[in-house]
């Protein structure tokens, strides 16, 4: 667990950085008087191509610091409120110092992205898609030290402008209803931040419940459209959102409870409401980036035990959901020929193997019954090397683990460099590895696992290959959470 902590210290941004193995400097400071822009127009074969200049639409904002997504840098609160939703969960039961400090940092962070006096959610900070038509740089066209960017002498309308004074997008109008997902995720991580310091600190844990309070509330719940995670959208491409309601709903109830606050009970019954909401969409998916519902159900089933008057389902509906969930993971892992529940020739097969780790561990808990045990270890031990190319998917984690990450301050930090505690992406479909540039102004960094590969599948420990080199700070927590629940009876 202290590995997976240490990766999101290596990747604060702003002035508040960890300097680490990797030997961080403070970054992006610029941040602090940012632009707001109007949301951005893609399209294109990959819904990634800018088809009109960007248009200033208000600010200064300050939105310094936070962790980077990825391997670039690029800060996006979907995905910030997703980890720190699980960070919030692991800390509230496991009381880690070095932990505390990176879930207060990360929910420093999410206030500012959240103005509740303009009630307005900013979505990114960053365009990592460039326009050579428009005439800018995006984040994805520079490689390059993250302190660099604050070096520059840029002017508006140089290329490079976009690299240091990085637009911020909000993600609608001020005061307008937000996506549902946004919505439910950001009030699941501040009601998780009430809870971890309902006692130690009951006075910043009421802010965090209020401004938990507010963000949920204005959830859009009715003509949703297509969700705003990302722009453009095609980078995280989520469509499930009544898992998200289910969480945040889920941990306002368990916030307010803490604090003794009326709401409780009223926070509880939307729990079920948007759980049985869930349940009935026919969604499939288990625990990842995309999908909350795991997280969601373990605690909703805490809190209907204690007695919800009016809630919409019980103990033994969300039991059932999640058994759906593992029994869909145990049938394909016994199809493969990896003994693995998710497909290695799609994206994210080490974030949705410690997903399904995690899921086996939650189900124990709500039910007692620890027939997924096996089958939950068995994924874990798939990220840990116990695959086809004995590679642990966990930099410096294992006798052998990722040497050449696609992530830049890694990268240009040097060959003894070790961005510890990384969850890289893992094996993926070979045709997503066809005609990988090299970036220009990268170091050279390759090992082959080539005689491994099959099956349609492809993992190679290479720079270039961000498919399956590049780790994620949602890799990452979903390993973190299921290293947890592994290490609690």
């Amino acid at each position: 667990m202290r590995a997976t902590t240490e990766f999101f210290q290596a990747q604060r941004d702003g002035h508040d950085v960890v300097p680490g193995r990797l030997d961080r400097k403070p970054s992006h400071l610029a941040d602090r008087t940012a632009t707001v822009y109007a949301e951005p127009k893609f399209a294109g074969e990959g819904g990634d191509e800018i088809v009109e200049p960007l248009k200033p639409a208000g600010g200064p904002v300050d939105v310094e610091g936070g962790w980077v997504d990825a391997g670039d840098f690029v800060k996006f609160t979907s995905n910030t409120a997703y980890s720190l939703a699980e960070l919030g969960f692991v800390l509230r039961e496991d009381p880690d110092p070095v932990l505390a400090k990176e879930v207060r940092f990360g929910l420093g962070w999410l206030d500012k992205v959240w103005d509740g006096k303009s009630r307005t959610l900013y979505a990114q900070v960053g365009i990592g898609t460039g326009s050579e038509e428009f005439g800018f740089l995006g984040d994805h066209d520079v490689w390059r030290n993250p302190q660099d960017d604050d070096a520059l002498d840029v002017k508006p309308g140089d290329p490079a402008y976009f690299v240091k004074h990085r637009p911020v997008f909000p993600a609608g109008p001020a005061g307008a209803p937000l996506s549902p997902n946004l919505a439910g995720r950001v009030a699941a991580a501040f009601a998780l931040g009430a809870q971890v310091y309902a006692h130690r600190d009951p006075r910043l844990a009421r802010h965090y419940l209020t401004e938990a309070a507010a963000v949920f509330g204005q959830a859009k719940t009715s003509g949703v459209g297509e969700l705003v995670t990302a722009f453009p959208h095609a980078y995280y491409p989520e469509s499930s959102w009544e898992d998200d309601l289910e969480l945040g709903a889920t941990q306002l109830a368990l916030a307010a409870r803490a604090l003794k606050d009326p709401r409780a009970n009223g926070w509880a019954r939307d729990a079920a409401k948007w759980a049985k909401a869930y349940i009935g969409s026919g969604d499939t998916s288990t625990l990842n980036l995309y999908d909350t519902s795991a997280l969601a159900h373990a605690d909703l089933a805490g809190l209907l035990r204690t007695g919800v008057p009016g809630a919409a389902l019980g103990v033994r509906e969300l039991a059932a959901d999640l058994r759906r969930q593992l029994d869909s993971g145990v049938d394909a892992a016994t199809k493969s020929p990896f003994r693995t529940a998710v497909a290695v020739t799609d994206f994210d097969a080490a974030s949705k193997s410690f997903g399904f780790a995690a899921t086996a561990r939650l189900y124990q808990r709500v039910t007692g019954d620890t027939r997924y045990a096996a089958f939950g270890a068995q994924q874990r031990d798939f990220t840990l090397g116990a695959n086809a190319w004995g590679v642990s998917l966990v930099v410096g984690v294992g006798s052998t683990s990722p040497q050449c990450p696609h992530h830049q301050a890694a990268n240009l930090a040097g060959p003894s460099k070790v961005l510890y505690g990384a969850v890289v992406n893992g094996p993926n479909g070979a045709d997503n590895f066809a005609d990988l540039p090299f970036p220009a102004g990268a170091k050279e960094c390759t090992r082959p696992y080539e005689s491994f590969d099959g099956q349609g599948s492809r993992y190679a420990d290479d720079l270039s290959s961000w498919p399956s080199n590049e780790p994620a700070i949602d890799f990452t927590s979903t390993a973190l959470l299921a290293f947890s629940l592994a290490a609690r009876p």
